[in-house]
């Protein structure tokens, strides 16, 4: 089992180290020219989503292998990201979307692994019936799969629930902020001069603190007053419905029979 919880911890390393090239590669490149956003990654969007689909394909494999998942895992995995995708289909004020608090929610209750695939899978469900299929994908899977690897992590509270629902509505809050900062990231480099307030665009060369300087000012400009109503609708519905819907997700648990599935945290302590 140890051997299955390693190799399962590396595929997870594996694609976020994917991710976090993805993300940064641009800032790293000379050949980088400003441009549309919308065909910010345009020439490599594909190959990133070709690469992440695979992997995850192979940790289902191989947990499906080692017997860590099951076809009644494979089922609720499968029908809870389509809710997921649903949840985000629904319009809310100011950005607000639902699509954290029970991606959050799961990744607690059923581990890293689960939490990692429902976030993966529940963007790419949502972007296909949805129509919001573009370069922008891949990066939006990678960040909700890792709200989900990362809701893993998290220590259990469940013999105190108040503060159960107290950190993870923290947790969907920080998550909220966390979310546009990171997406931001995928076409930030190639927002020119003109598109951007003075000062605030990315610029070949730049010291770490001047880059990041600048990144904080677009970011307070163009995302964060969206993100604070997704960050606060969030923790609201994690607040108001999170105790039933973590009694239902530990029920199904229970009762289907599967074990909560393991993280790389839990490989690098065994």
């Amino acid at each position: 089992m140890r051997i299955e919880r390693w190799a399962n911890a590396l595929v997870l390393i594996l694609a976020t180290l994917v991710g976090i090239a993805a993300f940064a590669y641009p800032f790293f490149s000379s050949g980088i020219q400003p441009g549309p956003t919308a065909a910010a990654h345009a020439d490599d969007a594909p190959l990133v989503t070709l690469v992440l689909t695979l992997l995850c394909t192979v940790i289902v494999v191989a947990n499906l292998t080692s017997r860590q998942m099951s076809a009644r895992t494979i089922a609720v995995l499968g029908v809870l990201s389509a809710v997921n995708a649903v949840l985000r289909a629904v319009p809310g004020p100011a950005g607000f979307s639902a699509i954290f608090f029970l991606l959050a929610l799961c990744g607690y209750v059923y581990g890293s692994t689960f939490g990692f695939l429902m976030g993966v899978l529940s963007l790419l469900v949502s972007a296909l019936i949805g129509g919001g299929v573009g370069p922008w994908l891949p990066y939006q899977m990678l960040a909700t799969g890792w709200i989900g690897l990362s809701s893993g992590w998290l220590p259990s509270l469940r013999r105190w629930r108040r503060m159960e629902l107290v950190m993870l509505a923290a947790w969907v809050t920080l998550w909220g902020f966390a979310f546009g900062a990171i997406m931001n990231l995928w076409f930030w480099p190639y927002v020119s001069a003109m598109q951007a307030n003075p000062g605030q665009n990315w610029e070949p060369g730049l010291r770490f603190i001047e880059g990041l300087r600048r990144y904080g000012a677009f970011y307070a400009t163009t995302s964060l007053w969206w993100d604070f109503w997704r960050a606060a609708g969030n923790a609201g519905l994690v607040l108001f419905l999170g105790a039933p819907l973590l009694r239902v997700l530990r029920r199904f648990k229970h009762v289907l029979g599967f074990a909560a599935l393991p993280s790389s945290s839990d490989a690098l302590t065994t």
